[in-house]
């Protein structure tokens, strides 16, 4: 599910997945960084093959839910506000409900998909390879962090590095390239092979079931793999 707030404000929707059985509720958390006022927010519905369709929009200071849209599942969904933001709710989740992204926001992120299943949740298997045995003739490397063996398949990966047990540096996306096919799920690091003896490099994996992260300690195109699983926040 989306949602969209009428005024200028930030949105974000931290779980990328959630996943229910048949006849449990389920709530999609729509929070905000910054707002000028109050607001309102649209929730938005999408299927896979499917364009995207207004559930209702809901008014944070009187709670008043706004129907009009003619969404088929209207009457499965509740909204109320909280102190973060607001959520979407459903209280009795149907096989219907499953593969659908509900989003809150008129800029859309990835929102946050369903999965209705009696499956478990499983983390990731992370590890961090050297993407190629040979330096770059442009005089670079990567290193390519794999995701597996996961449910839901859904990931979110971001790479910081540290040099010299220092400080923590968040890498852009930019110097990332990010694949994904059945099963699992890969990011490619771009990096300056200057930098590549002196720094460490941090793959960190968000998923439903809790953020994993690989260590490589790159020396000569030799990587030492660490991982260390961390609660999702």
């Amino acid at each position: 599910s989306v949602c969209s707030s009428s005024l200028l404000s930030e949105l974000i929707q931290e779980d990328l997945t959630l996943t229910r059985r048949v006849g449990e509720s389920v709530s999609f958390s729509c929070g905000r960084i910054q707002e000028c006022g109050n607001s309102y927010r649209f929730w938005y519905q999408k299927k896979e093959t499917e364009t995207f369709k207004i559930i209702f929009y809901f008014e944070e200071s009187s709670g008043y839910i706004d129907k009009g849209y003619g969404h088929p599942q209207q009457d499965d969904f509740t909204a109320e506000k909280t102190q973060s933001g607001c959520e979407l709710k459903i209280n009795k989740v149907k096989v219907d409900h499953s593969e659908t992204f509900s989003l809150c926001g008129y800029i859309f992120g990835s929102g946050t998909r369903l999965f209705v299943t009696d499956e478990s949740v499983v983390k990731p298997v992370v590890s961090v390879y050297p993407a190629a045995s040979r330096v770059h003739v442009e005089g670079s490397s990567s290193l390519l962090c794999l995701a597996s063996a996961m449910f839901p398949p859904v990931v979110q990966f971001s790479w910081k590095r540290q040099k010299n047990n220092g400080p923590l540096e968040d890498l852009t996306s930019e110097e990332q390239l990010d694949l994904r096919e059945s099963g699992r799920s890969a990011s490619i690091l771009l990096l300056h092979q200057q930098e590549d003896s002196s720094y460490k490099y941090i793959c960190s994996v968000k998923h439903e079931g809790g953020t994993v992260e690989a260590q490589s300690e790159g020396n000569e195109g030799l990587v030492t793999v660490f991982n260390r699983d961390s609660s999702s926040c």
